[in-house]
């Protein structure tokens, strides 16, 4: 009698979570929220909340973009090198981010195509740490920066159900800067980006700016090469091209994803100058990707930034412009 009560009891617990995994299984396949039955609005939860828990998804790609700018105060450069005064050299530098507006922008190309226009529209503070005169000074300066993404989702099925329909088609890199205190485009602008890989002669990848969000790549769903990728230990080298109003030499880096090692920022080095106002740049860095570094899809940014806004403690300078470059590693 007392086997058959617990049998009893073992098999109603089992059924119950059986029944549990069944309703979770459905509702993880299925959009059962009212506020995301249509398309567009599935679409706006894609970008923002990604695709699946997959990280190589490419899908999942502007679901990390924020956790992947924002610093969260001052951090430490790979290797800091000493500038000019008021502040002498960098000790850390960052941004922390305060708010996010986001901005949907969504057309369609018939009924198979729907693209969005994704403005992300950032507020926050650049703590900046460094020595001046022979001590240790920080500087807070508010900023606002906008960022801008284009997308394509192609559909797939026409189902009912949204979530069943849609997947990324193609993405484009980020492309944006400070409009707070200073448009930084109107004192450094980034026009182009060179990757080397493995030290190759000629680049693998060529991205053309100012406007980088002309750089799209159709993902590997639909049969495109997908976004730029790249194995663990493999050389990389970036060259940057910058037109710049400033006399100062401008403060170009790359800027890692978060991952399991934190941030990292590597500055770039000034590699060759034509002109007397503009001034043409030309920065270079080679880095190695981290043995360790998490495999998946994230963002990596470039920032081009004024001299002022990072050896200046006057909060009324800082121009800063930016792109992000999206990227693979393998394995």
């Amino acid at each position: 009698m007392e086997i058959t009560k617990k049998f009893v009891t073992t098999t109603s617990l089992f059924l119950f979570v059986f029944a549990l995994m069944f309703v979770s299984g459905c509702n993880k396949d299925n959009v059962t929220d009212p506020n995301l039955t249509t398309d567009e609005q599935y679409l706006q939860y894609i970008v923002a909340s990604g695709y699946s828990t997959n990280q190589n998804d490419e899908d999942n790609l502007m679901s990390y973009e924020i956790n992947d700018l924002n610093n969260g105060g001052a951090i430490k450069d790979d290797d800091n090198g000493p500038m000019a005064s008021p502040i002498d050299s960098l000790i850390r530098w960052g941004r922390k981010i305060d708010t996010v507006n986001v901005n949907f922008n969504l057309t369609s190309q018939g009924d198979t195509v729907k693209s969005v226009r994704v403005t992300r529209t950032i507020t926050g503070h650049y703590i900046i740490i460094g020595w001046k005169n022979g001590l240790v000074d920080s500087v807070t300066k508010p900023y606002t920066e906008v960022f801008y993404r284009d997308v394509a989702f192609k559909r797939i099925n026409t189902l009912p159900n949204p979530r069943l329909n849609w997947r990324l088609y193609k993405v484009s890199m980020l492309s944006g800067g400070t409009t707070q205190p200073q448009f930084g485009n109107n004192l450094v602008s980034v026009t182009k980006v060179e990757v080397y890989i493995n030290g190759s002669l000629t680049p693998s990848y060529t991205f053309n700016g100012p406007a980088f969000t002309q750089n799209i790549f159709t993902t590997m769903f639909f049969g495109g090469i997908g976004i730029p990728s790249v194995n663990r230990g493999s050389s990389v080298k970036i060259k940057v091209y910058t037109t710049s109003q400033e006399s100062d030499i401008d403060y170009v880096a790359w800027h890692w994803a978060r991952n399991t090692f934190g941030f990292h920022r590597i500055p770039f080095a000034l590699e060759s100058q034509t002109g007397s106002g503009p001034y043409y740049r030309v920065y270079a860095k080679t880095f190695n990707i981290y043995a360790n570094h998490q495999l998946g899809v994230f963002n990596g940014y470039i920032s081009a930034s004024s001299h002022e806004s990072l050896f200046d403690d006057d909060i009324s300078k800082f121009a800063s412009s930016q792109l992000g470059i999206p990227y693979k590693i393998l394995q």
